[in-house]
């Protein structure tokens, strides 16, 4: 597992918060992290092509997408050394893992690679502070014809009033905060570097998932 320079007051909250939490992680959050998977459907990834996900957390969606994609090279990083002692005994050597602060990473540092095929952040932005730097880093990150695929929370507003009031108070405890405005964020980066954009709303809005094609 190799490492770069991290934000070391954040890396140091998010081990308070998942130094028991990861062992339960997988288990409760497949309750309410919805759309996941279809992401991981949806990625279209050939053998030899290089994935990254940004916060990859246990180590769930990188298995899932090394059995849904069979030879593609996996690559993950997380800010958490906590998270990432489940995705290593989870992973073993299906994927190269790595410490690395997601708003301002080096993939040549970390892995020896200067661009990915396929990058995913994952219900990552929404617990990031400067999450429009995580999604700046990320887009830069993919090689020519390479694409950035995130999945996070939509502004909730099909749910009723009491739920979704409900949902943003459980999600604030663990320090998550849904980004309304990453549509047009994501669309601005995309103008701003001639990348192809596209958004899909996730039903009740509970979710959002954008794409930036490089």
């Amino acid at each position: 597992m190799t490492g770069t320079a991290v934000s070391h007051d954040h890396a140091a909250l998010m081990d308070k918060v998942y130094r028991g939490q990861r062992h339960i992680y997988d288990f409760t959050r497949k309750y309410y992290l919805f759309g996941r998977d279809r992401l991981i459907r949806e990625l279209d990834a050939a053998p030899g092509m290089g994935v990254l996900e940004v916060g990859c957390g246990t180590g769930r969606n990188l298995e899932r997408i090394a059995r849904t994609w069979p030879d593609v090279q996996c690559h993950g990083f997380d800010i958490s050394g906590e998270m990432l002692k489940s995705a290593g005994a989870r992973l073993g050597n299906q994927a190269r893992l790595a410490l690395g602060d997601a708003t301002r990473f080096d993939s040549n540092a970390l892995f020896g690679r200067s661009g990915f095929d396929r990058v995913v952040l994952s219900y990552t932005l929404s617990m990031i502070p400067g999450w429009q730097d995580a999604l700046d880093q990320a887009a830069a990150a993919l090689a020519p014809g390479g694409v950035l695929n995130v999945v996070d929370f939509g502004d909730l507003a099909g749910l009723p009033s009491p739920l979704r009031a409900g949902l943003r108070a459980w999600l604030a405890k663990f320090h998550v905060s849904p980004r309304p405005d990453l549509p047009a964020v994501a669309a601005q980066l995309a103008e701003d570097n001639g990348l192809r954009f596209e958004c899909r709303r996730g039903p009740l809005g509970y979710y959002q998932m954008v794409r930036l094609t490089r």
